[in-house]
């Protein structure tokens, strides 16, 4: 058996300390909530779009806002921030 079977395989993993964020895509937030109103986390997780309340929230850009919004979360795309001050609201990062 070679020297290179013997040894045991030992590395590095990332999966400890890697970051899981909770994905929320605009089209959700134009469905779920009325114009002018304060999505944080805890009306996302009443209205059924995240369900861990360890994990942080990403706002992601698929679909479109018409919507006045004020956003309140750990992080957000590019073009969701754009969409949703575009559309007249605030994304705030927490």
């Amino acid at each position: 058996m070679p020297l290179s079977r013997r040894i045991p395989k030992r590395g590095f993993s990332n999966y400890r300390f890697a970051k899981n964020y909770q994905i929320v895509n605009l089209r959700d937030l134009e469905s779920t909530f009325s114009a002018g109103a304060v999505v944080d986390f805890d009306a996302l997780a009443k209205a059924g779009l995240v369900r861990k309340a360890g994990e942080p929230v990403k706002i992601l850009g698929t679909g479109d806002l018409g919507k006045a919004l004020t956003v309140k979360a750990e992080k957000f795309s590019a073009s969701a921030a754009a969409k949703i001050e575009a559309a007249g609201g605030k994304a705030e990062v927490i």
